[in-house]
């Protein structure tokens, strides 16, 4: 498994998981979203779902999925990361305060700035219907 596609999904993984609810959405959401975006075949996206499924388990913090993230990944790539990220939180509808506080945590430990991280909300919103 490629380490910066499964730092990207730990980070999805990782979304999922914040407001102690990980559902059906969330994790149809991801699995979408890892196939897509980053290009694999179902199978390909099983694998590394459960890679990063188990190394969210393993760790207590997101500073090595972000480290990998941040130096593997372009500004444009981690702003495309965090709307994937907003399509996880979204997933279930709604946006709790461990989310929204994850994802200004994750956007300042990529990098991303809160304008481009306000416009990937905005963009998933309005995707979602939920504008």
């Amino acid at each position: 498994v490629d380490e910066f596609n499964l730092a990207a999904a730990a980070l999805l993984v990782h979304a999922a998981q914040v407001d102690a609810h990980f559902g059906d959405d969330e994790r149809a959401t991801i699995m979408r979203l890892i196939q897509s975006r980053l290009e694999l075949t179902m199978e390909e996206s099983r694998t590394l779902f459960d890679a990063a499924h188990e190394a969210v388990d393993r760790s207590i913090q997101l500073h090595g999925f972000t480290h990998a993230v941040r130096n593997g990944f372009s500004y444009d790539e981690r702003v495309e990361l965090i709307e994937m990220l907003w399509e996880v939180v979204y997933a279930d509808g709604k946006l709790d305060e461990f989310e929204s506080q994850l994802m200004r945590r994750i956007g300042g430990l990529i990098y991303v700035d809160d304008r481009d991280r306000s416009m990937a909300r905005i963009r998933v919103l309005e995707r979602l219907g939920k504008d």
